[in-house]
């Protein structure tokens, strides 16, 4: 799986987690973010002061310049100065960290998430079959997702639209697959989301660590290839579902 692949670093190499701001100074910065995304900062970029900042929502200047900071130096915003006017706007990074405000407060008032892809198959490098048979996912399957995966995976390219649909299950909350080290190795985690291919249960399976936005890879108790009849270019409908 590719980012199962990408996710098998020497252990030696693994960066030191990064210190977690309180829960206190997160959600201020949170209330930044978001007094930030009403102005525009998540559309393009904005011309605005920390004391106006702390203006709109109730903060000194000073408390809103050390939130700002901390944002910056997280990369949820990027700031360059234009004569004397800062100019702000949100990263990927934290228009993704409201996006995961907006899914957890949809959860509680709306329910679990569904969505509706559609793709089409194509061919892996083959690796899914050898990352699913390392003991260490293996042996968490059948107890996390209630069944040990066929051998291997179902690639699923996307175009741009469901690209962006996808995105959306960045913010769910799945079943989690552990990483885990192995012959001085670490295998990176995963997040499985229940899943209907073609109308045939299974899971998404999204790495933790992954370059390919492209294309969306799925387990399931059978072949889905040779149940669904599918070959490289067959058109694809998916259903997911959040647990």
């Amino acid at each position: 799986m590719h980012g199962l692949a990408d996710g098998m670093i020497p252990s030696s190499d693994s960066p030191a987690p990064a210190k977690s701001p309180t829960n206190r100074s997160r959600s201020e910065e949170l209330r930044v973010l978001r007094a930030l995304a009403v102005a525009g900062a998540d559309r393009g970029t904005i011309e605005v002061t920390s004391r106006e900042v702390g203006r709109q929502i109730g903060m000194s200047q000073q408390a809103a310049d050390r939130r700002l900071l901390a944002l910056e130096r997280a990369g949820d915003i990027a700031r360059t100065v234009h004569g004397r006017r800062p100019r702000l706007s949100l990263t990927a990074q934290g228009i993704d960290a409201l996006r995961a405000e907006y899914q957890s407060l949809r959860r509680i008032f709306e329910g679990p998430s569904r969505l509706e892809l559609h793709g089409i198959v194509v061919s892996g490098l083959g690796e899914g079959r050898y990352y699913l048979s390392q003991p260490g996912y293996a042996e968490q399957f059948p107890s996390r997702i209630g069944y040990a995966p066929f051998p291997g995976t179902l690639n699923v390219r996307l175009d741009g639209e469901m690209r962006r649909r996808a995105a959306m299950v960045k913010q769910w909350t799945g079943i989690r697959i552990d990483g885990f080290q192995a012959s001085g190795r670490t295998f990176g985690g995963a997040m499985c989301i229940p899943a209907k291919i073609g109308g045939s249960p299974g899971h998404l399976i999204r790495p933790d660590r992954t370059h390919y936005e492209d294309v969306v890879e799925f387990v399931a108790p059978v072949s889905l290839r040779e149940k669904l009849k599918l070959i490289d270019a067959s058109p694809v409908d998916i259903e997911l579902e959040e647990p």
